[in-house]
């Protein structure tokens, strides 16, 4: 299959099953739950030491499906494909890669869209609430699972960045290096507002039903109202520019409330499609853990002192999202702990989608960056 050049190929989604009864897991919130599902895909092949496993862990609206196809008619590799597989910028020639769904999502992890086993229907708002803490320790028991001690490597944008920095604070004994890319120590009061606008979004949409509305209507327009708002953050004035101007959809105006504009009717489709794969519940708690997340000051070093962790933070000009200063604002923290990190702001136009998109620059930084890992781990360091 064509599509399959330069790919990893076929992948199929694994899943671990933990916190049986009468075991739970204990949460940040001080509440707990039990059984947990985590959904994750592996690309590449564990080496014989098991030194050569890297964790990536997705944006906000991601899921486990990182890179490769699910079946031979998938039209979309994964969501990092361009970066995951053979001769990429995370090489599945020589590194093990794998990525889970979070905890608290809606494909194939344990989230508010699962079966409550107390009331056999949906959790809905009787899900606790989650945070990016919770998220690393449901990774770690998948890592666990793997039988790896010790990554080579944790990576991820956005969200995903952020659960990088939580494995540094959560287990800095069990990492080598650390890839952040376009996030945060912590939300910004304009990206807590940002967050709390979809969540309005969503439960202002009748259907929503203070959660309840699993087999019945969903709320479609309020979820698809809210990514349309997270999309726009996604771009630039410069990308949006480029990709739609004032261009207009047919020859002459409506002079009517349907859309005129190119840009509006990819808002629409954006809006549209999300609610296709994902769960509104889910965008609610996921996006109050973001919220949440907070490593600033010396909460990213807990225990005092420093870490042996090597660290590339990746920075885009254009994201007015995750703004560069708060990836500066990383280097900043880790430099006056003297921790060893690189800093590299990527000139693009794309905004925060920056990451998904500048492939080439990554890859450089990213390939030299593993490969000086490599040698130094195999050294001893």
């Amino acid at each position: 299959m064509d599509n399959f050049q330069n790919s990893v190929g076929l992948v199929e989604v694994q899943s671990l099953t933990f916190a049986e009864p009468p075991d739970t897991l204990a949460l940040a919130s001080g509440k707990s739950l039990g059984p947990i599902t985590i959904a994750y895909e592996t690309y590449g092949t564990l080496n014989r030491d098991r030194s050569n496993a890297i964790l990536m862990t997705h944006a906000f609206s991601g899921d486990a499906h990182a890179a490769a196809y699910h079946n031979e008619s998938d039209k979309h590799p994964g969501w990092w494909d361009s970066m995951i597989g053979p001769g990429k910028a995370f090489d599945t020639d020589q590194y093990f890669v794998i990525c889970t769904n979070v905890l608290g999502g809606c494909a194939g992890s344990t989230g508010p869209s699962s079966i409550n086993p107390e009331t056999g229907k949906p959790y809905a708002l009787d899900f606790p609430m989650v945070t990016i803490v919770d998220m690393v320790e449901c990774q770690r028991h998948v890592v666990d699972h793997l039988g790896i001690d010790k990554l080579l490597c944790v990576t991820g944008g956005s969200m995903g960045g952020m659960q990088t920095l939580q494995w540094v604070a959560s287990y800095p004994d069990r990492i080598h290096a650390a890839i952040p890319i376009a996030t945060a120590l912590k939300h910004s009061p304009q990206q807590i507002a940002l967050d709390e606008v979809g969540r309005q979004a969503v439960m202002a949409d009748a259907e929503w039903d203070r959660g309840n509305y699993y087999g019945k209507g969903l709320p479609r327009k309020g979820l698809a109202l809210a990514r349309m708002i997270g999309h726009i953050t996604y771009m630039s004035d410069k990308s949006m520019e480029d990709k739609f101007s004032r261009n207009l959809k047919d020859k002459d105006l409506s002079f009517s409330f349907i859309e005129d504009f190119e840009v509006e009717g990819y808002l629409r489709y954006r809006g549209d499609s999300f609610v296709k794969r994902f769960d509104a519940n889910s965008y609610l708690y996921i996006t109050k853990a973001m919220d949440y997340f907070d490593l600033s000051g010396d909460l990213l070093f807990p225990h005092g002192g420093t870490v042996d962790i090597r660290f590339l933070v990746i920075a885009f000009g254009s994201d007015w999202l995750y703004p560069a200063y708060q990836s500066r604002e990383i280097v900043h923290l880790l430099k006056t702990r003297g921790v060893e990190a690189t800093y590299c702001e990527i000139k693009s136009t794309y905004g925060h989608d920056a990451f998904l998109l500048e492939i080439e620059e990554e890859t450089h930084l990213i390939k030299h960056f593993l490969d000086k890992t490599v040698q130094l781990v195999q050294k001893g360091k």
